[in-house]
C-alpha cells in the first residue's frame, strides 16, 4: 500500500531528474551521450561489469568463465522488485545472447552435447532477466524467423531428454533455465503468420499426411508441453503459455479439440498421487491461458465441457486440500465468464476524470475542467439513462454466468488469500460486462459478505472485491452510502481469539478500498465521503497495532488528499503521519496522534478509539501505551475528559474482563495526572470516586487468580498518579493504599516491586510528609523487614527505604545505613542468599546517602559534628561495603548473578564519590558546587590530607576495583565499568581529586562518546597499560587472568594478545627489558596468595601461567625466575592437594612440567611434585602426568642419572597409566628411586591411605569420577 502511494511521486521525480540531465547533455554533447549518462546514473549501476562479461561472451561465442552467469544473476537479484530499472538494457543483453543460441542451434546435429554445454550458461543469464523483468519484456528481443521454428523444437527435444544434475539454485548447471528459455522462444515462434503445415519439412516427405490432421511438428510441441504440464517447476507455466499461443491459432482446430479432450480426462480422473496433482495444476493453468488468449467463437464450443469439469472439481475434497488448485479454478472460472459475456464498455460505468495529464492541464487552462467533470458527475448520478437502459435490457445473459458469479463469490470466502484475491479480480472483470441492474445485484451479494456471522476471510475477500469494483468504475457514487459504513467497520475489524486477535489483513484491505476510492472518484463525489473516512483512516494510521495497517491507512489518506484537492490540513497531516514516523508504535501513539488531534474533527474519534478498543486490548503493552496516549490528548479539552472519559472508565475498573479493568485502571490514573498537569481541578465528588477505585478493587478480590500480578502493577501506577495529583483522600483510604503498596513490595515479581516503589515515593511525600503525619513507624518496619527470611520481602524493603524522604530517615539515619551495609554483603546462610536482594540493598543504600546529604546541604539544621559523622560513615563503612560488593561473584543456575551486584556497586561508588568530593570542595574552598578542574592539592599538603574525605587511598581502591571489572569476561560489565570510570574522570559538577596517575588514565579512557568498550580488541590494549602502575596492577591482573584463562575463545585471544604486546614493549629509560615481566611475575604471586583456594580465580590464573610459560615468559628472568617458580610451587602444593577439578589439575601438571624443565635447583622439587601425580586416583591425570614426565626427561636430562634415563623413559612409555592404580604406584616408586628422590614420605602416605580405609578407596574411585563429571559441567 505504501509502495503504491509513494510510487507516483518517485517516478515523477526520476522523470524530472532524467529530463534535466538530458537537457544538459544536449547542450554539451549529443543526445545519445546524454541518454547513456542518464541510464548509467539512474538505472543499472553495474552495467560496466555486465557489459564487459557480455562482450567476452559475444567475442568467444560462448561463456568462457563458468562464474560469469552467476555473477550476472547475483547482480540481477538486487533488482528483483525494481525490474523497470533493467528494461532499458534488455535489448543490449538479450539480442546478442539469443543470436549465439540461434547460431548454435543450427549446428545441433553435428555435436549436440557440446552445443548444449554452450547454450545452458547463456540461458541462465537470459532466464535471470525473465525472473526480474517478466517474460513479456524479454521475449520481444528473441529472434522470430520462420526457419527457427523447427530448430527450436529440435533443441527443446534434445533438452527434454537431458536430466537435471542438481536442483539447487546455487549449483544449477542450466538444464531448467535452458528448457524455460526455449519454451519461451517457441511461444513467439508459433505465432508465424503461415500455416504451420507449410513450415514442417517432415510433411514434404510424407504423402499420406491428411489435411485435417495436426502437423507432426505440432504433435511434437504438444507432446513435450504436456509432459512439462506435469512439472513442479517454472516450465509448467511457460508450457501453458506456449500451448495457449499454439492451440488458439486458426489452423489448429483438430489439435485444440484433442487437447481439450486430454484436459477432460485429466480433470475427470482424480488419483491421490503427487504426479497427478501437478498434472492437474498444469492442465488448469493451460486452460486458463487458452481462455485468455483464444477467440470467443473458438472457446464457446468447449465451455460446457470445461465448466462441468471444474464444477465437479471445485466441490471435491481434492480442491479443499490445495490452495493453488483453487486459485487456478478461480482464474479459469472468471475467464469462462468473460468468454460467455460479449466484450463491451458499459455506458453506465463511472468515469471520474480524464486519464491524460496533458488533457487535464489543457482543460484547466481553458476553464472547462470543472464543467467537464461536473457534467460527467451529473451523467453518472443519473441512474436511468434511456439509451443505456435499453441496451442493457436487450442484452442476453447466459445462465452459466449466474453460476460463475456464485462460484466467484464463494471464492471470496476462501481461507487462502491468493484464492480470495483471484476471485476479487474475477468479480471486477465479470461485472464490467454486466448490465447496471445485474451489477447492483453483484454489489449486494458482495455486501452480504460483511454480515456479523461471516469470518475474517469473507470480510477480507469483500474488501478486495469492493476495491476492484471501485478501481474499474463499477461502484457508482449512488452506491457509496451503502458501502462506506461497511468499509468503516472493516477498518476497525479486530476479533479476539484466545490470547490474540485476527483482523489485521481485513484492516489492511479496507485501507486499500479507501485508497481505490481516492483514485477512482472525482473530488465532488468524494467530498462528503472523505469527511466520513478521514477520521477513521487516521485513527487506524495512529492507533493500529500492526505497522503494515498503520502505513496502509496513512497511504490511503495521502492518496485521497493528493487526488481529491484542497482538504483541510491535509498536507500538514500527511507530513506528520509519514511512512517512517509510523514505523514505531510508541511514536504513533504519543507523538503523531497528538499532532493530528489538534486539527478539528479528529480529537473525539481518537478518544473513542482509545476508550472503546485500545484500553481493553488483549496485549498488555498496548493497553499501557493506550493509557499514556489518552492522557497526552487531555490538553486539548480537559473538561471533556473530566466529564466524559473519566465517567466512562471508572466503572470499568471493576469489570469482569481482566483486559478491560487493567486498561481502565491505568487510564484512570493517567487521566487524573494529566488533568492535574493541565491545572484542572476535579470536583469533590469526582475525587471521591477516584479515591475509591483501589479499595473497591481490593474488596472485589481482583488481586487473586489470573491477572492478579497485572492488576497489582496497574494499581501501583494508579496510586502514583493520584499521589502526584494530590487527590484528596480520607485517612482510612490512605491506610488502605499504604497497605496495598506494602503488599506489592512483598511480591516476588520485580516489575511489581519497582512500580510499588515509584508509587511509595510520591505517596509518602504527598500524604505523610505534606500532611505532617508521623512516619517513623514506616522506617522501623522496613528496617525490620531487611532481615526477613522471605527474599521478596528483603528486596522490596531495601528499595522502599531508598525512596523514603529525609524527614523519615533523620532520626535513625545511622541504623538505616548500617543495616543496609549489612544487607549488601553475601548472606552467611547459603539458603538465604539472594542476588536481587543485595542489588536492591546497594541501590537503597546509595539513594539514602544522597537523600541525607542533599537535605543537610540545603537545611543546615544539623550540627557540624553530626554532619561530619555522616560523611565519615560514608567514607569508612559505606565505601567499604560497596567495594566488598564489587567482589560479589555469586553463581546460581542462572549464571553469574553476582554481576548484577557488581554493576550496582560500581554505580553506587560513583555516586558516593561525588558526595564526598562535593563535601571536600565545600570545606576547602568555602563554597558549594563545582570547582575548577585545574584545582589540585599539592602532594606535600599533609595537614590537608588528614582531613580529606576522598583521599588517594580511597581513590586507588575505587579506580582499581572499577578497572578490574573493565578487564573481566562479561562484555556488558566491561562497558559499564569503562563508562563509570569515564564519568568519574571528567565529571564537571564535582571534580574528583587525588586519583593516582590521572593523566595516564585520561589517555586510556578519553572523554569521547560512542567508544566500543564492550569490544575486547578495543578495550584490553588500553587497560593493559595499568599493569605498569603498582597501585592498579594487582586489581587489573586479578580480573585479567579470568579473561585469559576463561573458556571463551575470542575473549581469550584478544586479552592474551594485548598482554603479550604489553610485555614486548621495551622502554628506553633506566629500566631493563624485563621490568614489566618482573612486575607481572610479582603480581602473579600476589594473586596466587590473595585468592588462595578460590577456584574462580586460581583455575584461570593457572591456565594463564601455563600459556605464558609456553611463550617462554617468566622463564628467562635469571634470579627472579627461581623466586617466581618457588612461589608457584608453594601455591600449587596447596591448590592441587585433594582437588577434584580436572581443569585445575591439568593446568597445574603442565606448570610443573615447565618448571621441572628449567635448569635450576628448583626443577627437582617440581619434578618430585610431578611424579606424585603418577599415582593419582584419576586415570586421566596419571596419563597427563606421565606425558609431562616424559617431556621433562627429554628436555632436562640432569634429573635422572645418564645410565638410567633410557630405563625411565621405557617405564613411562610402556606402563598403562590408565590401568590399575596399584601398578601405577609401583612404577612411580621405581621412578623416584631412579631420580634419587626420598620415597619415605610418599610411602607413608600411601600406606596410611591403603590400610586406613581400604573399602573407602574402592568406592572413592567411583565417587571421584562422578565428581569429575560434575566439575566438568556435564
Amino acid at each position: 500500500m505504501e509502495k503504491m502511494a509513494g510510487l507516483a511521486p518517485k517516478k515523477q521525480k526520476e522523470k524530472e531528474e532524467s529530463e534535466s540531465v538530458v537537457g544538459v547533455g544536449e547542450e554539451e554533447d549529443d543526445e545519445y551521450g546524454a541518454k547513456e549518462a542518464v541510464l548509467q546514473k539512474y538505472f543499472l549501476q553495474e552495467w560496466k561489469l555486465v557489459k564487459s562479461i557480455l562482450d567476452d561472451i559475444v567475442s568467444h561465442k560462448r561463456v568462457s568463465d563458468p562464474s560469469a552467469p552467476h555473477k550476472i544473476r547475483s547482480i540481477m537479484d538486487k533488482y528483483q522488485e525494481q525490474g523497470q530499472l533493467v528494461e532499458p538494457y534488455l535489448e543490449s543483453i538479450v539480442s546478442p545472447l539469443m543470436f549465439i543460441v540461434r547460431s548454435k542451434t543450427v549446428e545441433l546435429g553435428v555435436a549436440s552435447n557440446k552445443i548444449l554445454q554452450v547454450i545452458k550458461p547463456i540461458c541462465i543469464i537470459i532466464y535471470s532477466l525473465v525472473t526480474v523483468c517478466g517474460y513479456k519484456a524479454v521475449v520481444r528481443f528473441f529472434p522470430h524467423q520462420v526457419s527457427d521454428l523447427e530448430l527450436a523444437v529440435s533443441l527443446l527435444e534434445k533438452c527434454h531428454h537431458t536430466t537435471s544434475v542438481s536442483s539447487l539454485r546455487q549449483e544449477s548447471t542450466g538444464e531448467m533455465e535452458a528448457k524455460c528459455v526455449i519454451l519461451l522462444w517457441l511461444s513467439i515462434l508459433v505465432l508465424v503468420p503461415f500455416d504451420i503445415s507449410t513450415v514442417d519439412t517432415s510433411i514434404a516427405n510424407n504423402s499420406k499426411f491428411g489435411k485435417l490432421e495436426p502437423a507432426p511438428l505440432v504433435l511434437r510441441i504438444t507432446g513435450i508441453s504436456k509432459d512439462y504440464l506435469s512439472n513442479a517447476g517454472p516450465m509448467r507455466t511457460i508450457a501453458a503459455l506456449l500451448l495457449s499461443k499454439l492451440l488458439t491459432r486458426p489452423d489448429m482446430p483438430k489439435a485444440f479439440s484433442s487437447f481439450v479432450e486430454w484436459t477432460h480426462e485429466v480433470l475427470s480422473s482424480l488419483t491421490d498421487d503427487v504426479m497427478n496433482h501437478f498434472r492437474l495444476l498444469g492442465a488448469l493453468e493451460a486452460l486458463a491461458a487458452i481462455f485468455k488468449a483464444g477467440g470467443r467463437k473458438l472457446l464457446l464450443d468447449v465451455v460446457p465441457i470445461v465448466w462441468d469439469d471444474i464444477s465437479l472439481l471445485i466441490k471435491s475434497s481434492y480442491a479443499a486440500k490445495s490452495p493453488l488448485l483453487r486459485k487456478y479454478l478461480m482464474k479459469l472460472t472468471q475467464r469462462i465468464g468473460l468468454t460467455c459475456l460479449p466484450h463491451r464498455s458499459p455506458s453506465w460505468r463511472y468515469v471520474g476524470k480524464t486519464n491524460s495529464l496533458g488533457e487535464n492541464i489543457s482543460l484547466s487552462a481553458s476553464g472547462k475542467a470543472g464543467e467537464c467533470n461536473d457534467s460527467i458527475y451529473a451523467k453518472d448520478l443519473n441512474s436511468e439513462p434511456s439509451s443505456s437502459c435499453l441496451e442493457d435490457e436487450e442484452m442476453d445473459i447466459p445462465e452459466i454466468v449466474e453460476e460463475i458469479i456464485e462460484m466467484l463469490l464463494t471464492g471470496l470466502r476462501d481461507t487462502d488469500t491468493v484464492v480470495r484475491w483471484s476471485a476479487a479480480k474475477g468479480i471486477g472483470r465479470t461485472t464490467s460486462r454486466l448490465t447496471a441492474a445485474l451489477s447492483e445485484e453483484v454489489l449486494s451479494s458482495v455486501l452480504e459478505l460483511f454480515s456479523p456471522g461471516e469470518g475474517d476471510g469473507s470480510w477480507h475477500g469483500g474488501c478486495l472485491a469492493l476495491a476492484e469494483l471501485a478501481r474499474r468504475g463499477l461502484l457508482l457514487p449512488v452506491s457509496l452510502p451503502k458501502v462506506v459504513p461497511v468499509v468503516v467497520k472493516a477498518l476497525h475489524y479486530d476479533i479476539r481469539r484466545g490470547p490474540h486477535s485476527v483482523g489485521s489483513h481485513v484492516r489492511d484491505a479496507a485501507a486499500y478500498v479507501c485508497w481505490a476510492f481516492g483514485r477512482a472518484y472525482y473530488h465532488t463525489d468524494m467530498r462528503n465521503i472523505l469527511d466520513q473516512l478521514a477520521p477513521h483512516l487516521l485513527t487506524v494510521a495512529c492507533y493500529d497495532r500492526e505497522v503494515n495497517c498503520r502505513r496502509a491507512a496513512a497511504a490511503a489518506f495521502q492518496e485521497n488528499v493528493g487526488r481529491q484537492g484542497n482538504y483541510p490540513h491535509g498536507i500538514d497531516i500527511v507530513n506528520t503521519a509519514d511512512y517512517f514516523s509510523l514505523s514505531s508504535r510508541a511514536n504513533s501513539y504519543v507523538h503523531v496522534a497528538v499532532s493530528i488531534a489538534q486539527y478539528e474533527g479528529y480529537l473525539y474519534p481518537f478518544v473513542d478509539e482509545l476508550l472503546y478498543n485500545k484500553i481493553c486490548h488483549w496485549e498488555k503493552g498496548l493497553r499501557e501505551l493506550a493509557a499514556e496516549a489518552l492522557s497526552s490528548l487531555v490538553k486539548y479539552d480537559p473538561e471533556y475528559f473530566a466529564n466524559y472519559a473519566l465517567e466512562k472508565i471508572i466503572p470499568c475498573t471493576l469489570s469482569s474482563d481482566l483486559c478491560m479493568r487493567h486498561g481502565a485502571t491505568l487510564a484512570t490514573g493517567e487521566l487524573v495526572l494529566a488533568l492535574h498537569q493541565c491545572d484542572y481541578a476535579l470536583s469533590a465528588d469526582k475525587q471521591k470516586r477516584v479515591a475509591g477505585v483501589v479499595p473497591a478493587i481490593g474488596k472485589a478480590r481482583l488481586y487473586r487468580g489470573k491477572g492478579g500480578e497485572i492488576m497489582r502493577s496497574a494499581v501501583s501506577r494508579f496510586i502514583e498518579c493520584i499521589s502526584v495529583s494530590s487527590v484528596s483522600l480520607p485517612e482510612k483510604i490512605k491506610r488502605s493504599l499504604l497497605d496495598t503498596l506494602n503488599e506489592n513490595l512483598r511480591h516476588p515479581n520485580s516489575q511489581i516491586q519497582d512500580a510499588a516503589v515509584k508509587a511509595l515515593k510520591h505517596f509518602v511525600q504527598a500524604y505523610l510528609i505534606a500532611a505532617d503525619v508521623g512516619g517513623a513507624s514506616i522506617t522501623s518496619k522496613y528496617l525490620e523487614l531487611l532481615t526477613d527470611p522471605n527474599v521478596a520481602v528483603r528486596r522490596g524493603s531495601a528499595l522502599a527505604i531508598g525512596v523514603l524522604p529525609c524527614k523519615l530517615l533523620a532520626d535513625r539515619w545511622k541504623d538505616v545505613l548500617l543495616k543496609l551495609c549489612n544487607s549488601c554483603a553475601i548472606e552467611d546462610n547459603p539458603d538465604d542468599r539472594d542476588a536481587e536482594a543485595r542489588v536492591n540493598a546497594v541501590k537503597g543504600l546509595v539513594s539514602v546517602c544522597e537523600a541525607l546529604t542533599q537535605e543537610k546541604e540545603h537545611s543546615g539544621v544539623q550540627s557540624i559534628e553530626d554532619d561530619m559523622s555522616l560523611f565519615l560513615l560514608i567514607k569508612d563503612r559505606i565505601m567499604t561495603a560497596l567495594l566488598k560488593a564489587l567482589d560479589d561473584y555469586s553463581v546460581d543456575n542462572r549464571g553469574d548473578v553476582g554481576s548484577w551486584v557488581r554493576e550496582a556497586a560500581m554505580n553506587g561508588l560513583e555516586r558516593c564519590t561525588y558526595i564526598l568530593c562535593k563535601r571536600d570542595s565545600i570545606d576547602l574552598s568555602g563554597r558549594s558546587g563545582g570547582i575548577d578542574s585545574a584545582f589540585e592539592l599539592e602532594p606535600t599538603a599533609d595537614n590537608h590530607q588528614l582531613h580529606l574525605l576522598f583521599d588517594a587511598n580511597l581513590a586507588t581502591s575505587i579506580v582499581g576495583g572499577i578497572c578490574k571489572q573493565a578487564v573481566e569476561k562479561m562484555d556488558k560489565l566491561r562497558e559499564a565499568a569503562a563508562k563509570v570510570l569515564q564519568r568519574i574522570l571528567y565529571n564537571k559538577v564535582a571534580y574528583v581529586q587525588h586519583i593516582p596517575h590521572r593523566k595516564k588514565l585520561e589517555e586510556i579512557v578519553p572523554n569521547e562518546a560512542d567508544l566500543k568498550w564492550g569490544v575486547p580488541t578495543f578495550s584490553y590494549p588500553r587497560f593493559m597499560q595499568l599493569l605498569q602502575f603498582g597501585c592498579y596492577s594487582r586489581s587489573v591482573l586479578s580480573g585479567l587472568v579470568i579473561s585469559i584463562g576463561g573458556l571463551q575463545d575470542s575473549l581469550r585471544k584478544a586479552s592474551l594478545t594485548a598482554l603479550l604486546e604489553y610485555l614486548q614493549v621495551v622502554k628506553s629509560e633506566d629500566q631493563n627489558e624485563n621490568s614489566r615481566e618482573y612486575m607481572l611475575s610479582t603480581d602473579m604471586l600476589w594473586v596466587l596468595q590473595h585468592y588462595r583456594r578460590c577456584d574462580r580465580v586460581i583455575v584461570p590464573l593457572l591456565k594463564t601461567i601455563e600459556i605464558l610459560f609456553s611463550k617462554r615468559i617468566f622463564l628467562t628472568m635469571e634470579s627472579q625466575t627461581v623466586v617466581f617458580c618457588a612461589g608457584a610451587l608453594d601455591s600449587l602444593e596447596v591448590e592441587l592437594k585433594g582437588s577434584k577439578d580436572f581443569s585445575k589439575l591439568y593446568a597445574g601438571i603442565a606448570i610443573l612440567g615447565y618448571i621441572a624443565s628449567v635448569s635450576d635447583s628448583i626443577n627437582s622439587r617440581a619434578f618430585s611434585q610431578l611424579l606424585r601425580f603418577l599415582g593419582h586416583r584419576y586415570p586421566k591425570i596419571r596419563k597427563a602426568s606421565a606425558e609431562q614426565v616424559y617431556l621433562v626427561l627429554l628436555q632436562n636430562e640432569g634429573l635422572v642419572a645418564e645410565d638410567k634415563i633410557d630405563k625411565a623413559l621405557e617405564i613411562i612409555s610402556e606402563t598403562c597409566w590408565e590401568g590399575d592404580t596399584e601398578a601405577a604406584k609401583l612404577q612411580r616408586f621405581e621412578l623416584y628411586d631412579m631420580a634419587g628422590l626420598d620415597t619415605d614420605q610418599i610411602r607413608k602416605t600411601s600406606n596410611r591411605v591403603s590400610t586406613g580405609n581400604r573399602s573407602a578407596t574402592i568406592t572413592d574411585e567411583n565417587a571421584s569420577y562422578s565428581s569429575l563429571v560434575d566439575s566438568s559441567g556435564f
